[in-house]
C-alpha cells in the first residue's frame, strides 16, 4: 500500500520548496515556491506527532547543518538525512538522530563515474540498513539517467532494473526525484512511478511534480502499491493549494 512520506527540504538554513534543478552553484539563486519562517523542528514535530514515518530531510548545499540537527533532535530515529553524506560523515548523522543516510553524489566521481567502491564502504560504517541510496534522474535519450551534485551534473548510471538489482544488496531502500519535473506542480512523471512498480522488490519512494490528491492516489495504482510518494510544493503545508496535509494524513491511517 502506497504511503505518503514527508520531507524537510533545508536551504540556506530554512526550510524550502525549490524548483528541481533551479539550484546552482553560480548564477541567479533557486526557483522558490516556499520559504517558511518555521523552523525545521517544527515540521518534524508535526510529523512525529502525526506518525508520518520514513521522512527524509535534504541539506540542499551548506548551511543546513543546525538546521538538520534540530528537526533529527524533534524526532529522533524519525526521518532520514541526505546531503553531502560521505563514508566519512555518515555515522555522525546517525548519533545525531537520522534513522538512515540518503547518498548520492558521494557514490561518483566529480565526472559522474558510478564508484561502487564508495557505497561498500558506506555499508561498512553504518550497515545497510541504514542506507538509503538516491537515485534521482532525469529524462535522456537513454530513458532515466542519475542525477548528481544538486542534480546539475547527469551520471553514467542509468535508472534501469540492472542498476537497481545490481544496488539492492546495499541499501534499505531507494529514493527517485524526477528532477525534470519536481516543484512543477503539473503531474507525476507516471511512466517512472509504473517502471519503479513493476520493479518493487524493495521499499521505493517517489517524489516530482505531485499536484493534487489524484496524484497520489495515481502513484498508488501505477506502482501497485509498491511505491510511497512524497509531496512538497503542492502541499497546503508548504503553502501550497492542490494537496491537504490533513488529506494525506487520512491516507496514511486508511
Amino acid at each position: 500500500m502506497t504511503r505518503f512520506r514527508p520531507c524537510i527540504d533545508l536551504h540556506d538554513g530554512k526550510v524550502k520548496q525549490i524548483v528541481g534543478g533551479t539550484l546552482r552553484d553560480s548564477g541567479a539563486g533557486p526557483t522558490e515556491n516556499f520559504v517558511s519562517e518555521k523552523p525545521s523542528a517544527w515540521f518534524a514535530e508535526s510529523f512525529r506527532q502525526n506518525h508520518l514515518t520514513g521522512g527524509h530531510i535534504i541539506k540542499l548545499g551548506p548551511g543546513n547543518d543546525e538546521a538538520a540537527r534540530e528537526a533529527l533532535a524533534a524526532w529522533p530515529d524519525g526521518m532520514q538525512l541526505g546531503g553531502g553524506i560521505t563514508p566519512e560523515n555518515a555515522v555522525e548523522w546517525i548519533e545525531a538522530g537520522a534513522s538512515h543516510v540518503i547518498v548520492t553524489s558521494a557514490l561518483f566521481d566529480r565526472d559522474g563515474r558510478f564508484l561502487p567502491e564508495q557505497i561498500k564502504a558506506l555499508v561498512k560504517a553504518v550497515g545497510r540498513k541504514r542506507v538509503v541510496i538516491d537515485l534521482s534522474c532525469r529524462r535522456t535519450d537513454r530513458g532515466w539517467t542519475v542525477a548528481m551534485n544538486r542534480w546539475q551534473t547527469l551520471t553514467d548510471l542509468d535508472v534501469t532494473v540492472e542498476t537497481l538489482d545490481r544496488l539492492a544488496p546495499y541499501c534499505d531502500e531507494f529514493l527517485i526525484h524526477a528532477a525534470d519535473v519536481e516543484g512543477l506542480c503539473r503531474g507525476i512523471d507516471g511512466e517512472l512511478v509504473e517502471f519503479l512498480g513493476a520493479w518493487g522488490e524493495i521499499p521505493l519512494t517517489y517524489a516530482g511534480g505531485a499536484a493534487s490528491f489524484s496524484d497520489v492516489a495515481k502513484v498508488d495504482a501505477l506502482g501497485q502499491g509498491k511505491v510511497d510518494v512524497t509531496v512538497g510544493s503542492a502541499l497546503d503545508l508548504f503553502g501550497g493549494k492542490g494537496v491537504r496535509y490533513a488529506d494525506l494524513i487520512a491516507w496514511n491511517r486508511r
